[in-house]
């Protein structure tokens, strides 16, 4: 190892994976000083630190995945008084160019914050949020669950005898679930016992995922009620829409400086698209789609219920706009709008 100390500040860059990171210090002007590995655990993070130190002064540092293999690294740096920034992958054609490696990713992560392309701060991840991200996740699992389990008792009672289809195959999931449940199988039908036994197993797993999903929302409502309270009572705004843009804001909402930001992290603010004399937007793809969707529900319920979206729906109507169209941009207004108030309410738990 080089024991030769820098005098100008080094940049850290971390390419995190599941058991060892891979550590790159590059000084002021860009020259790599040194790579290293290091296990993911305490230990392995102070073997990087003090060899962080042994080149010379680490003010700030790139990571990647700072929400994922990254948290525990990130919050050690943190708390050592080095700026942690979240640095996003190389683009495609970056990486076709220069190839793909754990130590060319970690330079790559020290050079984008010491040129200033990465000045995305990690959310904190030690908050009431972060516990919403966890009944959000599981929501979510649960929600697909469910779904996956009343489409296959439907498609099971597509092909099944006429009986059983006609006295299970109901509109209602409920009736239906409750249909399948109370079947009963002939003797000596091998066919039609495995059927219905299947319908009970499926039957009985709807209706445990049905539960589970009412003691997640109850936990949703409890946590946002107690940390979001003005953000429910905005027009369309429910406790599983809450935690969702409030997990997207983080336990620090501070790091999203203007409500632009919270807009562009939502994937709701259009991107200048234009070129020669034609000026145009174009729709992002990008940012957190879970919140997308969150403010697509809020539009779409103001725009069935809402005097007021009601009124500015039937103006830009006339003015030939499709629904999508009105969408996106009442997406980008509800943003704006809900900003403040996300950045209010947190506020008041730090």
């Amino acid at each position: 190892m080089n024991t030769n100390k820098t005098t100008n500040f080094l940049t850290l860059g971390v390419d995190t994976h599941l058991d060892n990171h891979v550590a790159v210090l590059v000084n002021s002007i860009g020259q790599v000083i040194d790579t290293n590995d290091f296990k993911v655990n305490s230990s392995g993070y102070e073997k990087l630190y003090n060899w962080c130190k042994s080149f010379g002064s680490v003010k700030q540092a790139g990571l990647e995945g700072t929400g994922t293999y990254g948290a525990g690294l990130c919050k050690f740096l943190q708390e050592r008084q080095i700026e942690v920034f979240e640095v996003n992958r190389p683009n495609r054609a970056i990486r076709r160019l220069r190839g793909k490696s754990d130590p060319t990713d970690a330079e790559n992560a020290a050079r984008s914050v010491l040129s200033k392309e990465s000045t995305a701060i990690p959310k904190s991840h030690d908050g009431i949020v972060e516990a919403m991200r966890y009944l959000v996740v599981a929501r979510k699992s649960s929600v697909k669950a469910k779904t996956q389990a009343i489409n296959q008792i439907r498609a099971l009672l597509v092909t099944a005898p006429e009986q059983i289809r006609e006295k299970c195959y109901l509109p209602s999931s409920y009736q239906c679930v409750s249909a399948c449940k109370e079947l009963e199988a002939e003797p000596d039908n091998l066919l039609e016992d495995t059927l219905i036994s299947m319908l009970n197993l499926l039957s009985l797993r709807w209706e445990a995922l049905a539960e589970e999903l009412k003691t997640i929302d109850k936990q949703l409502k409890k946590l946002t009620s107690s940390a979001a309270s003005s953000l429910l009572e905005q027009y369309g705004v429910g406790s599983y829409v809450a935690a969702t843009l409030l997990v997207a804001a983080g336990d620090n909402p501070e790091r999203l400086r203007k409500e632009s930001s919270f807009a562009a992290l939502c994937g709701v603010s259009p991107l200048d698209a234009s070129s020669g004399k034609k000026q145009r937007h174009r729709l992002n793809r990008g940012g957190a789609r879970d919140a997308n969707n969150a403010l697509w529900t809020v539009a779409l319920i103001r725009m069935r219920s809402d005097f007021r979206t009601r009124k500015y729906v039937e103006k830009r109507s006339s003015e030939g706009k499709s629904n999508k169209e009105i969408q996106r941009c009442l997406k980008r207004y509800i943003a704006r709008e809900l900003y403040p108030i996300i950045v209010s309410d947190l506020s008041k738990l730090s």
